[in-house]
Formats: structure tokens, sequence, C-alpha cells
């Protein structure tokens, strides 16, 4: 590998481990480690951030290793806003991933193959890594398509998309009195759905920074490129996770399935409507049919696992 890993890491260690494992197998010349601290009201949580830090200075595959901690709790939003600031104020470009998005081994080689071919290319801003599983027939032979829809459990840019990063989504208001919503590519019976994600995010009612990142890709007409096959699969669900805590989602271990080289390339740059339309329903639409087939899926791979 020649490009950096970015590692974002919080009170996980275990999922931290594996992460760290598959990493590991990668052998990138540089990670990357951005590190939240504690809360205060959460009895044990010290020892448990403790225990992230120290898996990464356990490191011993000879790369440079960068931290960036926090010895105060941040929170999600200015934490990791922050933090990749960091990544691309030191790296032209970086792969990036969460503390519970495990990555398939050619995940990596995807995203560097990726990186290369569109760096100069200023309409494509993200490489996406996960599918949510959809049907690998909606490529047809291409190994990836792209959309509109950014998705980032596990996922590569460059600083020359970064820079168009903002926390406090000040442009929001303009893009919303311009009628550049009637142009998002969904339909519009989600359209409602997503403007409350942007005014939440705007208005601070909601912690998090990866609102703010699909607006930065949306309102510029971005791209997102997307694997035929889901080469992450977020582990975090849980309850206490601090968004991801719905474990009947179907979007929740998305199994890892691995992407066949050399990779077959879309003849052209433009977002597929098909892909368009399943990443704005997967992202915005009903939570209970999310949950029927979160459920139904466990229960084919696993017929004991739940009753």
């Amino acid at each position: 590998m020649k490009t950096p890993v970015a590692v974002l890491i919080f009170n996980r260690p275990e999922s931290t481990a594996r992460v760290l494992e598959a990493v590991k197998r990668a052998r990138p010349p540089m990670l990357m480690v951005v590190a939240d601290g504690p809360r205060a009201d959460r009895s044990g949580e010290s020892a448990q951030c403790a225990a992230a830090r120290a898996l990464v200075d356990k490191i011993d595959w000879g790369c440079e290793v960068r931290k960036n901690y926090s010895d105060i709790n941040l929170g999600c939003k200015r934490r990791i806003g922050s933090g990749l600031g960091w990544v691309f104020q030191n790296a032209p470009e970086a792969i990036i991933l969460e503390d519970d998005c495990l990555p398939h081994e050619t995940f990596f080689p995807y995203c560097e193959a990726l990186l290369e071919r569109y760096r100069e290319d200023e309409r494509v801003m993200h490489i996406g890594g996960n599918n949510f599983g959809i049907d690998e027939r909606e490529f047809g032979p291409l190994s990836y398509g792209f959309s509109s829809f950014p998705q980032v459990w596990g996922w590569a840019t460059w600083r020359r998309a970064w820079q168009h990063f903002d926390l406090t989504m000040s442009a929001w208001p303009s893009f919303r009195g311009n009628r550049g919503l009637s142009e998002l590519p969904m339909r519009r019976s989600l359209r409602g759905r997503q403007i409350r994600r942007w005014e939440d995010a705007y208005s601070n009612r909601v912690d998090t920074w990866d609102f703010q990142w699909h607006f930065a890709v949306m309102s510029r007409n971005g791209l997102a490129t997307v694997p035929r096959r889901n080469l992450v699969s977020n582990m975090g669900f849980a309850p206490d996770a601090t968004h991801t805590r719905d474990m009947t989602s179907d979007k929740a271990g998305v199994p890892l399935r691995a992407l066949e080289f050399p990779l077959t390339h879309p003849a052209f740059v433009r977002a597929q409507p098909a892909l368009d339309d399943y990443f704005s329903t997967k992202m915005l639409g009903d939570s209970l049919a999310s949950r029927v087939l979160g459920k139904a899926r466990r229960l084919l791979s696993n017929p004991r696992q739940e009753s």
C-alpha cells in the first residue's frame, strides 16, 4: 500500500482490535489514529478508552503511526470533524475506518485504485466501501457504480474534496432558499426526512458529522463510488452505541464479500438512478421494514440465533 489509513477510535477495544488486525494485513505505510476522550459521567469509560489506545501502541508492522488524541470528550461531531481535518492537513488522500467498521482485505486495493483513477476528477468526491448488501446484479459486469449518496462505513477521499466540508453547514440556508432541495435525487416522500436531517445538523440538534459530509457532497452534485460487493461491515450495532442502536436493522453486520480484480470500470462518470433510489431508501426510508429484513437475514444465517 501507498495510501495512509486513518482509524477513528473511542471506547471499544474489542472491535478496535479487529479493525486494526484487518489494517495490519493491508500494511499501510502510515496509520493515523484519531481518538476521543472519555465522558466524565460514564463509569469505566476511561479504562475502555485507555485499552483502545493501548492497542495502537502495540502496532508492529513497521509503519509510521501518528496520533491525534483528545484528553476530554468532544463528542462525535467535534471529534471526528476536527480529527479528519487533521488527517487531511497531513495527507493529500486517505482511507478512513471507524472502530466498528470491519473491512474485507480487498477494500484497501479497491480504495487505492479509485483514489488514483479519480484523483483529478472533481466530480468524484467519495470512494465508498459499504453497499448495504445491494443485489450485485444492479452493477451488471461493473466492479462499482456511482451514487449521489456517500456512505461513511469505510471510505476514502482526497484533501481536494474534504476542503468543502463545513461542520457548521454555513451554506445550508442559501441552499435551502435557492430551491436546491427540489433537485435532490430522491423520491419526494423521502425529501422531507433529508431536510430534517440537515436542519438538525445545522441547528446543532444532533451530535454527528456525517450529515455535514453528505451535504458537502450532495450540494455540489458530487459523486460517490459504490462497490458491487460489500467491502465493509458495521459491527457496532448495540444498545450502548452512539447512533447505531437498532440491532434488528438490516444494515447491521452485512456480510463481507471479496471484490474481484482487475476492476471493471464504468464507461461514464454519472450517478445511477437505481443506486440513488436504493441508498436514499436505505438512509431515509421505513425503519420497520429495515428491522424485518434484518431479522429475516439473521434467521437464515443462524436459525437458532433468535426465537
